[in-house]
């Protein structure tokens, strides 16, 4: 982008803003090399449109846009036709001349990442990079960051999972292997009244607001690509987090409860009501499955009708059935 030296904003003036329509799930903006900003949608709407100052300089500037995707639609009527990722016009307002339509600027289009390139998260791979102490980032953490450290496996067969805490938005990889990305957005909406009454929703008592929707994260990671010793471990921090947060834990299971109601929400049902189709409802079921080596001891409390309480404190109701 070219900006004259006549511009008001090079002398005193208001910052010029770029405005940008999206139809991805983050989208991250950098000027001639910073981070400018970022933004993203909601599971509910992922359409969203950018609005920020940015700081220009005169002569030629070089927007970067990095468009990222949790994933493409693989359902839906006409699912290869939805739109995924930067819509049309991109504009920077607030120059002298007004308004001015970026699209039909020449852009270039690049696919990955820089540290992707260069295999980061590859034991075997060493490349030329020089890689920063974490504890002196931890008073500033900064976006799009590549975080790494070396763990050794822990004793045991109990299945292994990463806290996250601390981490913002990004991806995890061990030895090589992605073991998924990570979100730790924070859970909203009214934990205080709860009442099963009607059919059920996923909005009906509600639990964890404020806390993160999932701070463990795991796939087995007691596969072979696991060394006793020196696992690689490599994070890619995309909005910002602090690592020496980041730990290993075991899952010890001593018991688990499970609770169902009548007409509780199951994928058949829902694709019946959301059609609005009135067939039967399927009777919602519970499944429990034993890991492997291990076996269901003891049922302690089992109680059908109007059973009362949570997991760990469950009471009979005023009605019950044990079978």
């Amino acid at each position: 982008v070219d900006i004259g030296e006549t511009e008001s904003f090079l002398h005193g003036g208001e910052l010029p803003t770029l405005i940008i329509q999206s139809t991805c799930h983050t989208v991250h903006i950098f000027v001639n090399g910073q981070l400018s900003g970022y933004a993203f949608g909601t599971r509910e709407n992922r359409r969203f449109t950018y609005r920020g100052n940015i700081n220009l300089h005169s002569g030629t500037n070089r927007i970067t846009l990095l468009s990222v995707a949790v994933g493409l639609p693989n359902v839906g009527g006409h699912f290869e036709s939805w739109n995924t990722g930067i819509l049309v016009p991109v504009a920077l307002h607030g120059l002298s001349q007004g308004k001015r339509d970026l699209s039909w600027q020449k852009w270039t289009y690049q696919v990955g990442l820089r540290g992707e390139a260069m295999n980061l998260a590859y034991p075997t791979n060493t490349p030329s990079v020089e890689w920063m102490d974490a504890s002196l980032t931890v008073q500033k953490p900064q976006p799009l960051t590549w975080h790494k450290t070396y763990f050794d496996a822990p004793e045991g067969d109990e299945p292994l999972a990463l806290d996250m805490e601390g981490m913002g938005k990004g991806q995890i990889l061990v030895n090589g292997e992605s073991i998924g990305r990570y979100w730790t957005t924070f859970a909203t909406g009214d934990c205080g009244n709860c009442s099963y009454t009607g059919t059920y929703k996923p909005n009906k008592c509600l639990s964890g607001c404020g806390q993160p929707t999932q701070r463990y994260y795991y796939r087995d990671m007691k596969l072979s690509w696991l060394k006793p010793s020196q696992n690689l471990l490599v994070i890619f921090e995309e909005i910002g987090g602090n690592p020496s947060a980041v730990s290993l834990v075991k899952r010890s299971v001593s018991g688990v409860c499970a609770e169902v109601s009548e007409y509780h929400l199951n994928i058949k049902n829902w694709k019946l009501e959301s059609y609005g189709k009135g067939q039967t409802f399927h009777r919602p079921k519970v499944h429990w499955k034993c890991s492997p080596g291990q076996a269901i001891s003891a049922i302690k409390f089992a109680s059908f009708v109007t059973p009362l309480g949570k997991c760990g404190s469950y009471q009979q109701g005023e009605f019950h059935a044990a079978t």
